[in-house]
């Protein structure tokens, strides 16, 4: 029989997680049935969204059933198959992470190409949701026009990374973007195509954005909420556009945070602010890997090994989506 090494949550975490909110099991898998497969998890994605799906209340995804095994993103192989759709080798990306062996039937697992020279991990990186998301964000609910400035907050993060380099595919005349050290910051101007960045540890965010986009933003990218949105609501021009991805700022508060205090901007300036989650635009998916194939540009993707310490990832006081390795044999 084969077995599989499994987190779950077993407490829900008031504030930060802990250690002590997880379990490591072990699970004896049984055979497969008709067109069901086997797979060896390379990679099982850990991303800032499961911190809500720790709370027991209504959201768009389910919450996280304590005693069961967590689920998420991941990419793996098939070591065994009852189906000639994804044979034995294939490459393979589905929503079983949290383990290292996955099994269940074939059409719950996508057989993704591979790529020479790609990590397969980028399926769950710039070529997977993480960059459809910033995609989705910037041209579909932002709405973003060649010439345009864009301000993307937590800019350093996988989703901040992606949307910078997308945002300047899209003709960005201007991308500007937040992060929490002078090293992210640095990088995001070397590598990721930022044209501006701030520490907003250093400053407060509202002075620093005013002082850099002094010409105004036409698009925000929003990660984090709070202070970002606050500032980039200063500095919008008329019928500016902002994507509202995620709150950070707010995923482990225990007390009721302030909203912005400018919000009459949003009428006076005839702005758009609009939240939006993945599901709502997976359609999206063949339109985007068009574009984002071989020569895609790089995102950050950190590694952390092995799957057991996984979860401590989600009690770091700043983390983005990163990758925990859960099998050798597809590295």
């Amino acid at each position: 029989m084969t077995s599989s090494t499994q987190i779950q949550l077993i407490n829900r975490p008031v504030g930060w997680p802990t250690h002590d909110d997880f379990r490591s099991v072990t699970v004896e898998l049984p055979g497969l049935g008709p067109d069901q497969v086997r797979v060896a998890n390379a990679f099982t994605s850990v991303d800032p969204y499961m911190r809500g799906r720790m709370n027991d209340v209504k959201s768009y995804i389910p919450p996280f059933v304590l005693g069961e095994t967590m689920t998420g993103g991941a990419v793996g192989r098939v070591v065994e198959s009852t189906t000639v759709t994804h044979p034995v080798g294939s490459v393979v990306v589905h929503d079983l992470g949290w383990r290292d062996v996955a099994q269940g039937d074939a059409s719950a697992f996508r057989v993704v190409e591979e790529i020479p020279g790609v990590p397969i991990s980028a399926h769950l990186g710039i070529l997977g949701l993480t960059g459809l998301t910033a995609y989705v964000g910037l041209v579909h609910v932002a709405h973003l026009q060649p010439g345009e400035s864009v301000f993307i907050s937590g800019a350093a993060g996988a989703v901040g990374t992606a949307a910078g380099q997308i945002a300047r595919l899209e003709g960005a005349s201007e991308v500007i973007g937040s992060a929490g050290s002078a090293e992210k910051v640095a990088l995001l101007a070397d590598k990721y195509g930022y044209s501006a960045a701030f520490d907003y540890k250093q400053a407060p965010v509202r002075e620093q954005l005013r002082e850099i986009a002094c010409a105004g933003i036409d698009v925000y990218f929003d990660n984090v909420g709070g202070d970002h949105l606050e500032a980039a609501l200063d500095v919008m021009r008329n019928g500016g556009r902002a994507a509202l991805c995620g709150a950070i700022s707010a995923y482990n508060a225990t007390e009721r945070t302030p909203g912005p205090d400018n919000m009459m901007n949003i009428i006076s300036r005839g702005l758009t602010l609009e939240g939006f989650t993945l599901g709502n635009y997976t359609h999206i998916f063949p339109e985007f890997a068009a574009k984002m194939g071989p020569g895609s540009p790089p995102a950050p993707w950190s590694m952390t090994r092995p799957l057991s310490t996984a979860s401590r990832i989600l009690s770091m006081r700043s983390f983005s989506s990163c990758a925990a390795r859960t099998s050798e044999r597809c590295w």
